[in-house]
């Protein structure tokens, strides 16, 4: 598959009977096993050769693949349930079902590789991949017209090699893309890409979507990342040689295919002759790696190859063969030959021009060469008189003649024939060329993956030395303990980074749900992010912004963070959140690392709630999951989880109040709050200042339950009489109006309107009596209950 920013078309191959997603760069195919519930899948950028496949037993794991490949177009069985006009992608091409067939899918591969099985490749056993790879192959050939000689071999590989992150995790944390536009500004790709190749591009980009699980290889990456952070002139030496180096596997794809020009060709020398200053430079790593030490051993110069360039090629080729100059000088004779007849003769034609002005006379006499009339003499009218007889007139023109000569036309037609000839020849000699190079193209692929893993490297470490990250501790235990932990990306958008606070996390045996509470922007959902993306960071193999950092491998990082909808599949905000919530609990382990960022907000306030609060002892409860979870909420009842569940922790992020101003601290403290300061927010974003002043006299009776009969604020009800509504205790009551004091407190209301607060002691009496014979024990909650005693207890008061 191509990558996005290679414009490169992309083709989904598939005969299952299940809807495919879509994405949007690369050559793939999809093969469903028909009753077997595994999927066959492969595939291929056409532009380098790489060329894999693999099998998955569910459509959703399929479809969270494919989306990360983001394709294009979408190439269907034509036996194919599947309703063309209700997937998304926008190309719909139909295959023959025989082109899924494993015999014809194995031969196609076999003829291809020219071995006997497909087992050297490691796909002995994975019949559905190798229906998927070899359909796929053969569309490749066909649509292309040519033998894909580029592809030297099918790889398979495992998604379980690598931690899952499925799409709704990677738009979240905003790996490769931002969620405001979907570009890679302000990214951790972004964050971390200092690399100077294309192909080191593309290899950083697919670490971070694809995160190891084994140790052993993550810990080799980082120590190899160590070596070039230690060497900074060593970085600075690879970086400078690195930027010579041009995209060797696009390159060796076009020599492969015979669609090289002659420029790629120059820069196929030019990037292979960098090769041994690279392999002297890894080289001054006196205790490599075994990383860095694999990768200096395997750098291969090719230099038959180079050598080979260097002595058919000229050094600074024209852009295409049929502009003349491309073959060097002195590769072969027979071109040098017709060379020499052609510059011979325009040498010649040169002389000409000054001979007949000495020979007539005529000093604007002028030679001349179009391609429609050739070489030709022009004389204007004034001077025609004085031509020599054996001119011939050729061409007339409104204030001239032109004119040839005998031995002009012979000389024209040495001329132009060695050049044809010269043309011909130095087109054969080229493709001569391409033949010899492509015979080198197995080894330059492999240099060039071993290059993309140099850039790459080296561009983790240039990111931990600018931006002071530490190398994670790395084991297969079950905790993540960060100190001093900060958000790649929020911290390199701070003009000062002495200005980001950093804050811990542990999550082990005894912690594994941290209920997370405080104020909107006091820094919930950085915090969340920030750990997630530091775990993420560490299996990619890469240093981590944090003082220190021990973490135990996960398997998958789910989140579910912001609120969005899919109104074309016709689903709410809500839905989404639940639909999301659900993957998380259904597919969670022990392993896995879940970042919740606000859950049941799109309901009502007790549904929100009471889901809220049945999923954190969901994922603390369920023997076989209880993964490592930071649950972010505004429900501060939540925090009573901790009295009853012994692995759930309370944290909050401290704010300090100043002159009913909040000042947020970004600190991640122990215990919960009980306030989220959302009037002080508001006011923050600009709300009108009485709004601010109605929303703050509206939650002091809220808190204080300072409730009228009907369960609703007294301040609320300034806007005019209402309809009689019932109380709490089943009482009608009275209409309220307008308090006289206008917009005071509970001083400016009239007591004669209020039916709590009656004139004399005895009405308040026989009031009191008659609402308490009302009561309804049974039904009555506790809150309404306390809610009544103080009303109640008012009325006697007064």
């Amino acid at each position: 598959f191509g990558r996005e920013e290679d414009d490169v078309q992309v083709r989904i191959v598939t005969d299952a009977g299940q809807p495919a997603a879509v994405g949007e760069h690369g050559e793939l195919l999809v093969r469903h096993a028909g009753d077997d519930p595994r999927y066959g899948f492969s595939y291929m950028d056409a532009s380098t050769g790489e060329f894999l496949a693999t099998e998955f037993q569910t459509i959703g794991e399929l479809c969270e693949e494919i989306v990360k490949l983001r394709p294009l177009e979408l190439l269907l069985g034509d036996d194919s349930s599947i309703d063309a006009a209700e997937t998304p992608v926008k190309k719909i091409t139909r295959l023959p079902a025989r082109d899924f067939e494993h015999s014809n899918a194995l031969e196609r591969l076999i003829r291809h590789f020219g071995t006997s099985s497909m087992d050297g490749f490691g796909l002995a056993g994975m019949k559905e991949g190798t229906r998927a790879a070899g359909a796929l192959l053969h569309y490749i050939k066909d649509t292309q017209k040519s033998d894909a000689i580029h592809v030297r071999r099918c790889s398979p590989y495992s998604t379980g090699d690598y931690v899952l992150l499925d799409s709704s995790t990677r738009r979240n944390l905003e790996i490769t893309q931002n969620i405001r536009g979907g570009g890679r500004e302000s990214t951790l790709l972004d964050i971390l890409d200092r690399t100077k190749t294309s192909m080191g591009a593309r290899r950083l980009k697919s670490w971070l979507l694809n995160p190891l699980k084994d140790v052993s290889l993550i810990r080799k990456r980082l120590d190899a990342v160590e070596d070039l952070l230690e060497g900074a002139s060593l970085r600075k030496t690879l970086e400078e040689l690195l930027k010579g180096v041009y995209d060797l596997q696009r390159l060796t794809a076009r020599v492969s295919l015979r669609a090289a020009n002659p420029r790629d060709l120059a820069a196929l020398k030019n990037s292979l002759e960098k090769i041994p200053g690279i392999k002297a430079a890894l080289k001054t790593i006196t205790a490599g790696s075994p990383l860095i030490s694999e990768i200096e051993a395997s750098l291969d110069a090719v230099e038959e190859a180079s050598a080979l360039i260097g002595r058919a090629i000229a050094d600074n080729p024209p852009m295409t063969v049929r502009d003349g100059g491309v073959i060097r000088p002195g590769h072969d004779p027979a071109l040098d030959e017709l060379r020499s007849i052609g510059s011979g003769g325009k040498d010649w034609i040169a002389s000409l021009e000054s001979g007949e002005r000495e020979r007539t006379g005529i000093n604007s006499l002028k030679v001349g060469y179009n391609r429609v009339f050739g070489y030709y003499i022009e004389v204007t009218r004034p001077n025609l008189p004085n031509i020599p007889a054996d001119y011939i007139r050729k061409q007339t023109l409104v204030n001239a003649e032109r004119f040839i000569t005998p031995e002009l036309k012979e000389w024209e037609d040495k001329i132009l024939t060695a050049e044809d000839k010269a043309r011909e020849l130095e087109y054969e000699l080229y493709s001569e060329v391409l033949a010899g190079v492509s015979r080198y193209s197995g080894r330059i692929q492999s240099t060039a993956e071993r290059l993309s893993d140099t850039d790459a490297i080296a561009s983790l470490a240039e990111a931990a030395c600018s931006m002071n990250y530490s190398k994670p501790e790395m084991n297969d235990g079950d905790s993540i303990l960060i100190e001093g932990g900060r958000h790649p990306v929020v911290e390199a958008g701070i003009t000062e980074r002495a200005f980001f606070v950093a804050n811990d996390l542990c999550l082990d045996a005894d912690t594994r749900v941290i209920i997370l509470t405080g104020p909107n922007m006091a820094g919930k959902s950085t915090y969340l992010r920030q750990n997630a993306l530091i775990v993420l960071m560490a299996q990619v193999g890469s240093f981590v912004p944090a003082a220190r950092a021990s973490i135990g491998v996960v398997d998958r990082i789910f989140t579910r963070v912001g609120a969005s909808d899919d109104l074309s599949r016709g689903q709410s905000t809500f839905m989404v959140e639940m639909n999301e919530t659900a993957n998380i609990l259904n597919n969670s382990t022990s392993r896995s690392l879940v970042i919740l960022d606000e859950i049941g907000r799109g309901t009502s306030t007790f549904d929100g709630l009471s889901i809220a609060w049945a999923v954190v002892e969901h994922l603390h409860d369920n023997a076989t999951s209880r993964p490592k979870t930071l649950f972010a909420t505004h429900y501060h009842e939540l925090t009573e989880l901790s009295l009853t569940k012994e692995r759930v922790k309370n944290y909050n992020m401290s704010v300090k109040e100043w002159e009913d101003k909040v000042i947020f601290l970004r600190k991640v403290l122990p215990g919960g709050v009980n306030r989220s300061y959302g009037i002080q927010v508001a006011r923050l974003a600009g709300l009108p200042l009485r709004v601010i002043e109605r929303a703050r006299e509206i939650l002091k009776n809220l808190e204080k339950g300072e409730l009228n009969e009907a369960g609703v604020p007294r301040l609320a009800l300034r806007g005019g009489p209402r309809e009689e509504k019932s109380n709490l205790l089943g009482v009608p009551a009275m209409a309220e109006t307008e308090p006289k004091g206008g917009r005071g407190g509970r001083g400016a209301e009239d007591p004669a309107l209020s039916p709590l607060t009656p004139p004399g002691k005895g009405h308040a009496e026989d009031r009191l009596r008659e609402e308490l014979s009302l009561i309804d024990l049974n039904s009555t909650t506790p809150m309404e209950a306390l809610n009544i005693l103080s009303r109640l207890k008012e009325t006697l008061k007064s």
